[in-house]
């Protein structure tokens, strides 16, 4: 008899764990049918050519009726999550689904009221740990979430330094599924600057990915003529980003879907985040020709080897100077691009992970 796994995700839209879900369901297996499920609805551009991507791959799907209106300490993303089992129960009654595969607090909230309202749906409940920080704003909630998915029996953490951080703050060791990527077909980025260095920063503009040090940073280069940075993303702190635009050596623009296709058009990565739970983007950079600069974080460092140049420590602002004034100017970048793909291929390959996660399904 088939399996089938539906894989709870906050949105159709940009993310590390969306991208991770939809790879995982891209893989064909005759036992196993997989669709993706939204909590919340997507509505950004990155939404509908998701759904491009998913029809072309024959992904079944289904979209959540609500996005969210507004954001106030998660209110609205909680709303839609007490609004999903009403959802849920209609799919499992269609379906009958044989796993849900939750990635996130918002999709694991889902499935936890879901199971507390419907006990009688039955289904294996699955989890993929993609933060070293989990329940940020929301931890008496989390501490109930988690005692039900250690109950259930599900957990996957997707790195060496997720799985330690969930063991110390919830005592459960978890297995490991490392997330992997693949190399892509590269395309020239039309805006490149010739003749300087081009720095590159995707992502959302949030706190832990150390905003206010990446400002810092291009502040204290503003009147260096070798550098010239590139910012892709969106977020809660766009209002530092804005403060970047009159700077003569910045661009800012909205996040850009498929950017991995383009990552080898620049020079560097940078990544001052302050944890990760194993940064996609990272091993796609890796993957597709693109050193990476870094902030000696959790999920980050398990990207690179272990003597990387690249990296500083605690995000020291003097470190920083001292790579982009001292290291960058003269460095071959050759010998990283062989180091970082040599490294990303042995440990983070894109099969490996979908077969891991296909035989864990058929358990």
């Amino acid at each position: 008899m088939k399996k089938i796994v539906f894989h709870i995700i906050t949105k159709l839209d940009v993310g590390g764990a969306e991208r991770v879900a939809i790879n995982i369901a891209s893989y064909k297996d005759p036992d196993v049918e997989q669709h993706i499920v939204e909590v919340i609805r997507g509505t950004s551009d990155f939404s509908s050519r998701i759904i491009e991507e998913l029809q072309q791959k024959h992904i079944p799907y289904h979209r959540a009726l609500l996005p969210v209106l507004f954001h106030f300490h998660y209110l609205f993303e909680k709303f839609c999550a007490i609004l999903f089992p009403l959802r849920f129960l209609i799919l499992w009654l269609r379906y009958r689904p044989t796993t849900v595969h939750c990635h996130t607090e918002m999709p694991d909230m889902a499935i936890w009221l879901t199971m507390k309202l419907f006990p009688f749906i039955n289904v294996r409940v699955v989890r993929t740990i993609h933060n070293t920080m989990l329940w940020t704003g929301m931890a008496n909630i989390g501490r109930k979430v988690e005692f039900f998915m250690q109950r259930r029996g599900g957990n996957i953490a997707i790195s060496k330094n997720v799985q330690e951080a969930y063991q110390q703050r919830f005592g459960a060791l978890v297995p490991i599924i490392y997330n992997g990527v693949s190399p892509v077909e590269q395309k020239r980025y039309e805006k490149i600057v010739p003749g300087r260095i081009n720095i590159c920063f995707a992502g959302r503009y949030e706190e832990q990915k150390g905003i206010d040090v990446l400002c810092s940073i291009v502040k204290a280069l503003k009147d260096d003529e070798r550098y010239y940075f590139h910012f892709f993303g969106c977020g809660r702190q766009q209002n530092l980003i804005d403060e970047l635009k009159s700077l003569p050596n910045v661009s800012v623009n909205p996040p850009m879907n498929g950017i991995s296709s383009y990552l080898a058009s620049f020079d560097y990565l940078i990544m001052p985040s302050r944890h990760e739970g194993l940064s996609i983007l990272a091993l796609e950079a890796s993957f597709n020709g693109l050193p990476l600069m870094i902030n000696s974080c959790a999920g980050l460092i398990d990207t690179l080897p272990t003597n990387w140049t690249l990296k500083v420590v605690e995000n020291s602002l003097q470190e920083w100077m001292h790579i982009f004034k001292d290291v960058l100017p003269d460095i071959d970048r050759k010998p990283l691009l062989e180091q970082a793909y040599n490294f990303v291929n042995q440990h983070f390959s894109m099969e490996n992970m979908q077969k891991s996660y296909i035989d864990f399904y058929k358990v």
